[in-house]
């Protein structure tokens, strides 16, 4: 019997996008290290469980869907001030 999938569009945008970061040669061992540090568990369960996410087996609890994106994000650049412009006025 067909069972289709549920309409989940935002999901399927977040999995290719994800998808592609993670592709790139150690990312994957990389987040799942992070993860694994600030979530308990191992490393290599971290990245079982991200494989099974990206394949669409599973899906992530929202938390977990931000802290990825935030550790892809990388951190945030703090803007410096321009000792020159002070200077002006």
């Amino acid at each position: 019997m067909f069972t289709p999938n549920p309409d989940r569009p935002y999901f399927d945008t977040w999995l290719r996008r994800t998808g592609r970061q993670l592709a790139v040669s150690g990312r994957l061992s990389q987040i799942a290290m992070v993860l694994a540090s600030e979530n308990g568990g191992s490393a290599d369960d971290w990245r079982t469980r991200l494989r099974t996410v990206l394949e669409g087996n599973e899906i992530p609890s929202l938390d977990l869907l931000m802290q990825i994106d935030a550790l892809l994000a990388g951190p945030s650049r703090v803007k410096q001030d321009n000792p020159s412009q002070r200077s002006l006025f």
